[in-house]
């Protein structure tokens, strides 16, 4: 008697620790499993078309010119060109970079066609070579241009471009185009510009 009791009472342990061990069902493994299906999705997704930093996204960490670029609703002809230039890399690194970022008005002040034909594939590496123009290293915020504009030196940009930085009154000039304001990114700043920059 003694031991069926026994046996019955060492069955009862093993069993509720059996049902501990693994978690109420439909519970901590369902959620296990659709997490990981979770991550196995967006890992599949991300190396399908990867951009190596340009896709790294959170919600934490101060965005970088790339992200300030495209949650601005004033700089979205500016994205597409970037994303059809394939040069997402350029700024995203980790810099410090500046970007003088053209508005879409900017973009629109164009002669007719030109963009159009800008966005093209055929004419990606032209593309490319405009846009990278508009990032230079370093950090160049409204107090820096100043700097410069009074010590006379120009601003040199990746593509190996120099640009002029005037002063008049209380508004700031880069090659020709006027400073709007200032946005400040993990990896440097966005210095919004109204026109785009040429070397011609």
């Amino acid at each position: 008697m003694k031991n069926s009791t026994s046996k019955q009472i060492v069955l009862i342990v093993f069993t509720a620790f059996a049902l501990f061990s693994c978690g109420t069902p439909g519970e901590s493994n369902e959620t296990t499993t659709d997490n990981h299906s979770a991550d196995n999705h967006s890992t599949a997704v991300d190396n399908s078309h990867s951009k190596g930093q340009a896709d790294a996204m959170d919600d934490v960490s101060t965005k970088n010119i790339l992200q300030i670029a495209i949650g601005s609703k004033d700089h979205t002809t500016l994205v597409a060109g970037v994303q059809a230039a394939g040069i997402e890399h350029v700024i995203v690194n980790a810099g410090p970079l500046t970007v003088f970022a053209p508005t879409n008005d900017a973009f629109a002040a164009l002669p007719e066609g030109v963009l159009d034909n800008l966005l093209k594939p055929e004419n990606k590496a032209d593309l490319a070579n405009i846009l990278t123009m508009h990032a230079a290293p370093g950090t160049y915020n409204l107090k820096q241009l100043r700097k410069e504009a009074k010590k006379g030196r120009k601003i040199y940009t990746a593509t190996g471009d120099y640009f002029e930085v005037k002063v008049e009154g209380d508004d700031i000039f880069v090659g020709g185009a006027k400073v709007l304001g200032e946005v400040d990114a993990s990896n440097g700043v966005v210095v919004v510009v109204d026109a785009i920059l040429s070397n011609k």
